[in-house]
């Protein structure tokens, strides 16, 4: 179940979008990763720890979602992650529970429906940035990390 939530840059850049996994506030170096596959194995990758991954490919979720014999380790290191399209119905046989959930279970948090390109660019131009995905509560009130 998605909640609002934003992104926000130390540029001042902000993205608002919808939440998933739990319902924390996330910070770390935000980064970007081109792979058109193997979410799973880049959010379970120990040399992301602490960073915020982008996924630059469009949709994640669509060829299938988590199983446990593919993680690279069997922690989530990410900070977190930033998607365009979240795509919630596995569609893999081998599929054993879906991101949301996956997230959800290691206290870690997702963002989708911000333009990952627009995003990617920044991060391109500007270089290494921090950032804070936080949920924006039912008042609208951004946490007190942005």
């Amino acid at each position: 179940m998605s909640f609002p939530c934003i992104l926000a840059l130390e540029d001042g850049s902000t993205f608002v979008g919808h939440g998933i996994g739990a319902k924390k506030v996330a910070i770390g170096e935000i980064v970007f990763n081109t792979s058109m596959s193997g979410y799973q194995e880049i959010i379970t990758d120990p040399s992301y720890c602490k960073q915020i991954i982008t996924f630059t490919h469009p949709h994640i979720g669509n060829t299938g979602n988590l199983n446990f014999e593919d993680n690279e380790s069997d922690n989530i290191y990410a900070e977190g992650v930033v998607i365009r399209n979240y795509i919630s119905q596995p569609s893999n046989y081998r599929s054993e529970e879906n991101l949301d959930n996956f997230l959800a279970r290691n206290n870690s948090i997702g963002i989708f429906g911000i333009d990952t390109r627009q995003l990617t660019i920044i991060l391109r131009e500007k270089g290494s940035l921090k950032a804070c995905i936080s949920p924006i509560d039912e008042n609208n009130e951004e946490s007190e990390y942005l």
